[in-house]
């Protein structure tokens, strides 16, 4: 090494150490997200008219669930939630989606709550003005019917099982995603999903249980890539727009040895992308802390109780349970 000049030196440093490229960004054209929405409203009106038959009733339908979904949408949006999209599922409803580095346990709360409360509420204002206006209807549709769509889909939404907003505001409120609780509480929503998909006698709903067991598995392998990544010493509580490219292409190589589904794929070096590389992105992705701020006290978790009765004894309140005979709730 001694007789080495200044030049050779770089060049063999340079030669031992590895070039990491920059990390992989998904680059999703503007606006991709608002055409998968559409595109799934749309499969969801054409299957949705194959089930009624009927353009009114669905569209009807279709509404109620756009409201719902608004009122998540525009709080998360309130709340500076990125890549924001609604999504409907035939058969099934809609979500919206977002992502956000520090999740509020404050926010995650007028979240979920804006969903179903607006649709209540306005719910028991239509069936009121249906008992002084009888005669009043949207089209061949009586305001009683939409009182009825309008509270029964969100009243249903505020069951605490997940992944209704009942459930999600129990498991992030309440439980505070603590790990073994959570673990327990998914679990028993998956089993009470796939009893009520029973019971009615409805294929299409197995689908959420399926889903979350399929969610619960992966989430078990991802915690097994954690684990690895932080004994190697990786810094994971960091989001994916600032995690250094180097670390990026290290962590990439422990997902690639752990993950079975990637063992084709050269780890490098040299570093280089592989057509999986997307897929490969999402899990480290998933890798990455987010932070749950838990700022909601024992007060304030009394309050989002009592606005969660509240909103559920609503319907009783203004005498429309005489609606629910229609669809069985009641002897």
């Amino acid at each position: 090494m001694d007789n080495l000049n200044e030049g050779e030196m770089i060049d063999l440093y340079e030669e031992s150490t590895p070039y990491y490229p920059p990390k992989f960004i998904d680059e999703a054209p503007p606006g991709n997200a608002w055409v998968k929405s559409l595109a799934s409203l749309a499969i969801y009106l054409a299957l949705g008219y194959y089930i009624f038959k009927r353009w009114e009733l669905l569209l009807l339908i279709t509404a109620v669930v756009m409201l719902h979904e608004m009122g998540h949408f525009l709080a998360m949006k309130a709340f500076r939630y990125k890549d924001l999209g609604i999504f409907f599922i035939p058969l099934l409803g809609a979500y919206v989606s977002g992502s956000k580095r520090e999740v509020s346990q404050k926010e995650s709360a007028i979240i979920l709550l804006a969903g179903p409360l607006p649709g209540i509420i306005l719910g028991c204002l239509v069936y009121l003005l249906h008992l002084r206006y009888p005669e009043w209807s949207i089209g061949s549709t009586g305001l009683d019917t939409l009182a009825l769509l309008l509270v029964f889909l969100n009243l249903f939404n505020l069951i605490p099982i997940y992944p209704l907003d009942g459930g999600q505001l129990l498991n992030r409120v309440f439980f505070n995603e603590e790990k073994w609780i959570s673990q327990v509480f998914m679990y028993l929503s998956i089993a009470a999903l796939t009893w009520f998909a029973w019971k009615m006698n409805f294929p299409v709903l197995y689908l959420f249980p399926v889903m979350m067991l399929y969610r619960q598995i992966s989430d078990s392998r991802v915690d097994q890539v954690e684990k690895r990544v932080e004994e190697e010493g990786f810094h994971t509580d960091i989001d994916y727009e600032h995690l250094p490219d180097n670390d990026y292409w290290n962590i990439r190589r422990i997902v690639i040895e752990e993950r079975a589904a990637f063992k084709k794929v050269d780890p490098g070096p040299p570093y280089e992308f592989d057509e999986k590389e997307s897929k490969i992105a999402a899990v480290i992705h998933d890798l990455l802390h987010r932070n749950l701020i838990q700022d909601v006290s024992v007060l304030g978790k009394l309050l989002i109780l009592v606005i969660w009765i509240a909103a559920i004894a609503s319907p009783w309140l203004v005498g429309l349970e005489d609606l629910f005979y229609r669809i069985g709730l009641r002897n």
